[in-house]
Parts: C-alpha cells; structure tokens; sequence
C-alpha cells in the first residue's frame, strides 16, 4: 500500500489528479456538473477569501464518495496538552535548551494524543501568529483522523518515518524530510515504533518560497523538488472518528465512513512533502558570512515587506571556505525570536548539549551564540577548505513575534536544561592593548 507512491511535483501548482481504478472521474470542463461521473460529489476546499488576489488564491476540488459534511455533531474532547493562551505562563527571556523529548513507552499514543505545545504568540481567532509543538508517539491513527481548522501545520520528523493519509493521496515522510498539512486538510498519520518530531503551525498565512532577489532564478528550494500526492480514495463503511484542532481545542465528531474517499480532484490548495537533501545551498566563498536568510527553505510572510511571522531555515551540510573569517555563527542579539531543534548529527556552534530531539529558543533581543568550546577552536582553527555538517541537520523557526513558552515546556515536561547559560560562562576577556 506504501510502497512506490506517486508524487506530482511543484510548488503551488495548479494539479490534476485521478485515482486509475476510475479514470475519467474528473468532471470535463466545468467543477460541479448536474451528476458528477461515478455518482460522485463535488466539494471545495478553499484555503483563501474567494476574492483573494489570483496569485494568492488557493482552493481544490475534489470528487469524492460522500461529501464531508455527513458526520454527527462535535463533541469538546481533552485539549490540556495544547495552548493558544500564551499570556497563561509568565514570559521568560532567558535562553532556553531542552534535552530530548521523551517519547512515551507505557501504554499507546497516537499523534494527536502526543501533541504538546511548546511556545507561541498570537491567537488563531484573529489569523495572527503561531505555535510551536512537539508530537511523541508509537502507534498510528486508527480509524482516526485530525484536521487543524486553526492553521498549517510544518511538519519535521526527527525520528520515526511518518505515513500519511490525506483526502489528497498518501505521503511518505521520513527524518530528514518535511510536509506541510495545509489548513483545513483531513489527515491520519501511521507510524512503527517511537516517533518524534517537531511542527511549526502558523495562523495567517500559508507557506510560500522565499523571494531570491540578487541570487537569481535558481537556489535554495527549488520548485520543482516538492511533491503533492496524487489521488487515491479507499471505500470503507467503518465508524471513524475526525478530531477538529479549533480556536486551540479538540473536538471530536463520528462519522460511519472513512473521510479518505476523495477519487480525482483538481487545484492548487494541496498537502506536500520536500526532502532537505534537495536544498541548494548559497554561502560565502570569500570572507565573513551571508546572513542565515540565506537558508530559508519555506516562509510565511507578514504584512510588512521582508518581515516574516515565521521562516523555516535549514543549516545543511555544505563547505566553509571563508578567509580571515570567524566560521561558526557569529554572536548575535535579534529582533526576531529562534527556536531550533536538531535532527540528526551535532551542531557547529555548540556540539555538545544540544542534542537531536532536543530544542533552544532564543528570544527577541536574548544574546545567543557560540559556545567557549567552539569560539576557542575555531579562533585558532587553519583556515583550509573544510566540509561543515556532514551527517547533520539542524533547523530553525525564526519569527517576528515576541513566542512565550508554555508551563508544559518550562516545567510539566521536566526537560529544561537550566545549566545551559553555563556553556558561554568560560568565555574569557582576550582584550588587550598593545605597548608602543
């Protein structure tokens, strides 16, 4: 069943897509034809305002065996493990690390049940802001799917291969791989053994390239290396329960039919997938460093020109050929808040402590950089061409907004590392002034 799916490829493409077993399910020249072929019915999905411009337009039609109004009502289920309420916790400055998340070994966990909120701003009721969650499971979605009326959920698996049902088609997305659940979209995720990642949700928005600007036509992302399922329905008459993530709690509805019955559809509102081994990297190859702009893979911008609500940025394996050049990051004090977490691997600036599954959050204006460690190594390194990062893959979700972090993530989870301000303690005073 997982084996050898087939992908469309492209950024925000206009698709079109039909599941072989009823080929021609696609209605011809129009989108809600009297009687659709195959007794099927028509539905949109719209992820923009009707009179959105065109560039920014979004929405997809499916056909699809029942629509997806037939379900019971709503019923509020347990959401304590997530928060839109990010005035609950008093706000902290400090730089934060955490160790890694434990995954859950007593007892069965789904995704959804092993969702947890970790920091954010904004609220979801006014499409403003965004959240930053961590997921922990071991077993899949029976019968049991999520959809997030609140926004899109980026998706990073850290450890585990995710398998996804969408209405859209199946997706398969290991570590080392995003995919991005666009607002509203019905989605399962299996899984085999202990699973973990990381997910950015944003409220406003949805994900775009970033602009390339003097770098050219090409680099970075590349259009053409996503990838979007294509149609596959399966026809199950089964109780099958649809979690709503709305205004920041869950709602659960029973429906008697399994919500992944969509046999073609057509449009530009779609689930996707990229692989970060597909990134073309730009850096410097003469002295000092570009901006980590550079490694912006995906970004959700804001109303202002060149501020974003969130960036997801990428530190890749690449080369360091710089001269005269301090190489790790630099120190660094921002106007934007950085939370990252680590893949795989160990990261330059600070190998030992930040550990993959685990996560820092350096606030608006909080000084960050290099450990004494690396400062010291790297200050009397010889300054030959060398590879950086290989076997390693950190990121980031960098924003404009002021993220507070939630009581879970501060103390419920017991993972703060709050030894982490001793690793720049060493650093020592080199200053000194030299005799005449």
């Amino acid at each position: 069943m997982w084996e050898n799916l087939k992908y469309l490829t492209g950024f925000g493409n206009e698709f079109a897509t039909e599941d072989p077993r009823c080929p021609a399910s696609l209605p011809a020249g129009q989108n809600t034809p009297q009687v659709c072929p195959y007794g099927l019915y028509a539905e949109q999905l719209s992820g923009s305002a009707f009179t959105a411009p065109r560039e920014t337009n979004r929405r997809t039609w499916f056909y699809r065996i029942r629509p997806a109004v037939v379900h019971r009502p709503f019923q509020r289920i347990d959401s304590s493990h997530l928060t839109v309420d990010f005035s609950a916790h008093p706000p902290n400055p400090n730089q934060m690390r955490w160790k890694p998340f434990d995954i859950p070994t007593d007892g069965q966990v789904d995704f959804v049940q092993g969702l947890r909120t970790v920091c954010g701003a904004g609220q979801p009721a006014t499409r403003s802001g965004l959240a930053v969650h961590i997921y922990t499971c071991n077993v899949g979605m029976e019968n049991k799917s999520m959809q997030n009326s609140d926004g899109d959920f980026l998706i990073v698996p850290q450890q585990g291969t995710l398998r996804i049902k969408t209405e859209f088609g199946r997706l398969v997305v290991a570590p080392n791989e995003i995919c991005v659940i666009q607002q509203g979209m019905r989605f399962s995720v299996d899984v085999e053994g202990p699973t973990r990642g990381y997910i950015l949700e944003v409220y406003d928005t949805h994900f775009i390239l970033p602009n390339l600007g003097p770098i050219g036509a090409n680099g970075l992302a590349n259009p053409r290396d996503f990838k979007t399922p294509s149609a596959w329905f399966e026809d199950l008459d089964v109780e099958h329960t649809v979690v709503n993530k709305y205004g920041g709690h869950l709602f659960q509805a029973v429906q008697d039919h399994s919500p992944y019955d969509v046999v073609a559809w057509h449009g530009n509102y779609a689930p996707y997938k990229y692989d970060l081994a597909d990134f073309m990297v730009i850096n410097s190859v003469a002295y000092d460093h570009c901006d980590p702009s550079i490694f912006t893979v995906l970004t959700c911008p804001s109303v202002r020109p060149g501020v974003a609500i969130a960036d997801f940025v990428i530190f890749p394996p690449r080369w360091a050929v710089t001269e005269r050049t301090f190489r790790p990051p630099y120190y660094h004090r921002n106007c934007m808040s950085e939370f990252m977490g680590l893949i795989q691997g160990k990261y330059e600036a600070k190998e030992e402590g930040f550990q993959p599954g685990g996560a820092t959050l350096h606030s608006i204006m909080t000084p960050h950089g290099p450990d004494a460690a690396c400062f010291e190594g790297a200050s009397k390194a010889e300054l030959k061409p060398a590879r950086v990062a290989d076997g390693t893959q950190s990121f980031m979700f960098e924003s404009s907004l002021m993220l507070a972090v939630t009581e879970w993530a501060e103390e419920t989870c017991s993972k703060l590392d709050k030894a982490y301000y001793e690793c720049w303690q060493p650093l020592k005073k080199h200053f000194r002034i030299a005799e005449p």
